[in-house]
């Protein structure tokens, strides 16, 4: 500090004198400060006190420049001698000293302050005296704990962490988010998010410029996103929540990105949709045994099992009996299959399975068709179209006399008493996933139920 109490440099920094050339504009920079400032010469005579320091403690400049040290007014009588000996040390350090002291207020109330203090040097190098910048303890801590949670964010956290800047790019990654992301914490960074998702990244990106325009929304928000991984796309459920981040120094706000924090729920919302999933099919086959039950026609109980199975499930239906009756068909048998469609749900609009077939005549299935190999198998059996074209598919199911939408199939053969009696299809368009291992067991349920209608509509008829 080269401005001194001979030559203060505003009535804010020291006495009403003229100053020197460039002293406004060292006072502007000091009272402009976050932090309190004062600075002491050799002799630890205060030379410098900005308004942060009057803030807090409460004495001006004029009361305060020109005392020596602390004593008989900022710091009790008890403690004058070791505050100033800790402060001065520092004009012999190197570098920077921290302290806490507790100072005394103008109104005789005590704070306790965290001080950095470090040596001034004159034109010729040596010690001039030594400036102290101050705050309040609890407004230091809160600080450190505001960096402390975010280095703690950005390693160790158990969610996704994300800086988002105001073009919608990632600026910092923590870990979490990296893995989640598959890619590396360094590589994600200014990528557009169109890059790191393969689906999912409009509604990612339509939610951070409402936060950018709006701010952040009052709940969490759930989104399905498939990511881009080494291993291939995956499909994965984030729970995110969204916070706008505004400079603090801009006199309105400004906004500087989105801080985007997220967690991986997929297995929790997976076991959710299954549950539920569960719970509709177990009621769909307690409402379709209860209806059943009314029917006087076991095929029409049939029937009715049918349309109910299909809802949520499939898109068409098919059951098929074997024209020579009964069998005790096993897995390996060669003899010849022949069906007849016995119902079938209709075609184009929807509405309730139709009895057909009344003619006896068998369906023109090819000989490695899904529902003879049911047959033989006395298993179920699986089949869809692939990644082909549209024109190709239907091609695909018509001849397999099937639905020209239908490109997902699963045949449950209908066994009753240890006999085959037919096959149960269930066909599945474009728009809906392919059968796995839970359909295949609902399936198998239904067809339990389907057989046993028809096996005692044989009885009654015999």
């Amino acid at each position: 500090m080269s401005a001194s109490r001979r030559s203060g440099a505003t009535d804010e920094l020291g006495p009403d004198e003229p100053g020197e050339p460039g002293s406004d504009l060292l006072a502007a920079l000091l009272d402009g400060m976050d932090a309190a400032l004062c600075a002491f010469d050799a002799d630890g005579v205060v030379t410098h006190w900005n308004r942060e320091a009057e803030r807090i403690l409460g004495w001006t400049a004029a009361e305060a420049v020109g005392r020596r040290g602390f004593a008989g007014w900022a710091v009790r009588s008890a403690d004058a001698e070791e505050v100033q000996a800790r402060l001065m040390s520092a004009m012999h350090a190197p570098g920077r000293q921290v302290h806490e002291f507790a100072l005394v207020t103008k109104d005789g109330g005590r704070i306790l302050v965290r001080t950095q203090s470090a040596a001034v040097r004159g034109p010729d190098g040596k010690p001039a005296g030594v400036y102290c910048a101050f705050s309040e303890v609890h407004a230091q801590i809160d600080l450190e704990r505001s960096i402390a949670l975010s280095e703690a964010l950005f390693e160790d956290a158990a969610w996704g962490v994300v800086l988002v800047d105001a073009d919608l790019r990632p600026a910092v990654v923590n870990a979490y988010a990296a893995r989640a992301l598959g890619v590396g914490r360094t590589s994600a960074l200014g990528r557009p998010l169109g890059e790191l998702l393969a689906q999912g990244a409009e509604e990612l990106e339509a939610a951070l410029t409402h936060v950018l325009a709006e701010g952040a929304p009052p709940a969490p928000a759930e989104m399905w996103v498939v990511v881009r991984t080494p291993e291939g796309e995956r499909r994965r459920c984030w729970r995110n929540g969204f916070l706008r981040l505004a400079s603090p120094l801009a006199e309105e706000p400004v906004p500087l990105g989105v801080g985007w924090l997220f967690q991986d729920v997929t297995e929790a919302r997976q076991d959710q949709q299954e549950a539920a999933l569960l719970r509709f099919r177990s009621n769909q086959l307690h409402r379709a045994a209860r209806a059943a039950a009314e029917c006087e026609d076991p095929v029409e109980a049939a029937t009715v099992h049918l349309d109910f199975a299909l809802a949520g499930f499939a898109d068409h239906a098919l059951v098929d009996r074997l024209t020579d009756g009964p069998s005790a068909r096993g897995e390996g048998d060669t003899e010849p299959v022949r069906l007849v469609r016995l119902a079938a749900t209709p075609a184009g609009a929807p509405g309730p399975s139709l009895l057909t077939g009344a003619a006896g005549l068998p369906v023109r299935y090819p000989e490695d068709h899904p529902a003879r190999q049911c047959v033989r198998r006395a298993g179920t059996v699986r089949a869809e179209a692939g990644e082909v074209p549209a024109e190709r598919a239907r091609e695909w199911a018509l001849e397999r006399q099937w639905p020209d939408d239908a490109v997902h199939a699963l045949c449950a053969v209908l066994r009753s008493r240890g006999r085959t009696l037919g096959v149960l299809t269930f066909l599945r368009g474009a728009g809906r996933s392919r059968f796995e291992r839970a359909d295949t067991a609902y399936a198998e349920d239904v067809a339990v139920r389907i057989a046993a209608a028809l096996d005692l509509a044989e009885a009654v008829r015999g």
